[in-house]
């Protein structure tokens, strides 16, 4: 798998793909991550890569030819590697929420050439021509897409086979269809007592039907409490079985004034 990133800011790749679990999907070459600055391929002594805007208002816009260039330069490397066709993704507020679905299929693939925007934005023409993907990380905006971009290549990493020390970790993380697709239970560690709170009893018990037991009515607990969406989509895809439903309804009633 391989991602190509096409960023001004390269500096700020160097710490994620160096220490953390990310690092080992790196390091292993299970991903291969390369940065390309737009910049690089500008022209004039400033190497300028932004311009105002044609019809005025505040801020400037990343101008189309020099990320044209970056871009046909890292799609002629991905060739010349024999790395294959990539999409081509923007981190953009148009695009579709990146969930844990998303990520899957992200993780699946051969990869992405990522384009990290700044400013005001990118010449519209560019997007028109070239970008075939556009993802969101929310309803927020950010002073350029590197953070978005990491988000997605650490969600991505954590999926690879070795990368976590439990093969089968994730698949029980918030929003897993092993779980689902509801929220994680709560996690507790020694010691069993800390200030005058105690581990509850159920995981101390031994007794591994009875723990799951208590799991999977957290999950049911703290996805109605905090995301009900989840508890319906989770409901309408047929998943809660009689069980979570008189689980469900027991909170209702308690929650009722």
């Amino acid at each position: 798998m391989r991602f190509d990133v096409l960023t001004l800011f390269p500096e700020l790749f160097a710490p994620f793909i160096e220490a953390g679990i990310a690092r080992r999907a790196y390091a292993s070459g299970q991903i291969v991550l390369k940065l390309w600055n737009p910049r690089d391929f500008a022209e004039g002594n400033y190497r300028r890569v932004d311009d105002r805007p044609f019809g005025g208002g505040p801020g400037m816009v990343m101008m189309a030819e020099p990320l044209a260039r970056c871009l046909q330069a890292a799609q002629a490397d991905r060739a010349q590697a024999q790395a294959g066709e990539a999409p081509v993704l923007l981190f953009s507020p148009i695009g579709a929420a990146l969930n844990h679905a998303a990520v899957e299929r992200w993780s699946a693939g051969a990869g992405a050439i990522l384009i990290c925007g700044r400013y005001e934005g990118i010449d519209q023409r560019f997007i028109d021509r070239h970008v075939t993907h556009q993802v969101s990380l929310g309803d927020f905006v950010l002073s350029g897409g590197e953070i978005a971009a990491l988000a997605l290549l650490d969600a991505v990493a954590r999926l690879q086979p070795g990368v976590l020390h439990d093969e089968g970790s994730h698949q029980l993380d918030s929003f897993n269809p092993a779980v689902d697709g509801l929220l994680d239970c709560p996690h507790y560690t020694r010691p069993e007592d800390w200030d005058g709170q105690r581990v509850p009893a159920e995981l101390l018990s031994g007794h591994h039907a009875q723990i799951e037991r208590w799991r999977r009515g957290q999950r049911l607990r703290l996805t109605a409490t905090h995301r009900p969406d989840l508890i319906a989509a989770a409901r309408a895809a047929g998943l809660l079985t009689a069980q979570d439903e008189t689980l469900l309804a027991r909170l209702t009633d308690t929650a009722a004034p």
